[in-house]
């Protein structure tokens, strides 16, 4: 019997629009439901990049590390990545020809992983600054986030896809973030375009959205949707 492929997630975006960024998950209790996801630290803090099993935190300085583990996450989404599809990328494509590729191969009602490795002639990304409380709305901490842009770079972009239907709990589209393959370099992706690569794409049959349930800002706070779905389009 085939296993069901689904995509795990902790937390919302809507949620951390709504300035609830308190560490609620352990990145170690994420690593047990997939090997490839995408997230961020308590606060806010940073870009997580979870690649072939290793988290990766990638901080407002533009550093990476690797985590222990024992490191709390506000939101983070992982699949346990098995690809069903690829492509080669083999002449020089910018990020909207690619996303269009893939779009073309995928339903616009499902959740899919995306993985894109190769060399990349640019990459433009940033990464949002560790937040204390108070917490500000995210979308006024994204007006002023950092960018880092790098050329001729060998690496990673995973991240997946959510259907519109779910705008809310993702960003409806496409939410990706790159690590380089000397690990120097990552973040959240803004623009790219790719010399040449491939890649790989999963569909999923689920989704299995988890909630901070001993989180008490998360369970007293209502969340004005309207509100926080324009800042997800805005900051995302």
């Amino acid at each position: 019997m085939n296993t069901l492929n689904y995509l795990y997630q902790h937390g919302t975006l809507g949620g951390l629009m709504a300035s609830l960024m308190d560490g609620t998950v352990a990145i170690s209790d994420m690593l047990q439901q997939g090997d490839l996801g995408i997230g961020t630290l308590s606060g806010s803090n940073g870009e997580l990049v979870i690649l072939d099993g290793v988290a990766y935190h990638v901080n407002e300085e533009g550093n990476v590390h690797i985590l222990t583990g024992q490191e709390l996450a506000t939101y983070s989404a992982v699949t346990k990545f098995v690809q069903q599809q690829t492509f080669p990328i083999d002449r020089l494509k910018d990020s909207q020809e690619v996303k269009q590729e893939i779009l073309d191969k995928l339903s616009p009602n499902l959740f899919a992983a995306v993985k894109i490795t190769g060399t990349f002639q640019h990459m433009h990304v940033r990464v949002v600054q560790k937040q204390e409380k108070p917490y500000p709305k995210f979308v006024e901490v994204a007006r002023h986030q950092p960018e880092f842009e790098t050329n001729d770079v060998k690496g990673t972009i995973v991240g997946f896809f959510t259907p519109s239907l779910f705008h809310g709990a993702s960003v409806a589209g496409f939410h990706l973030h790159f690590i380089s393959d000397d690990r120097t370099f990552g973040g959240h992706v803004l623009d790219f375009k790719l010399s040449e690569g491939k890649v790989a794409l999963e569909e999923l049959e689920e989704f299995r959205q988890h909630f901070p349930i001993n989180d008490q800002d998360f369970l007293e706070q209502e969340i004005d949707f309207d509100s926080i779905s324009k800042d997800i389009e805005e900051a995302e």
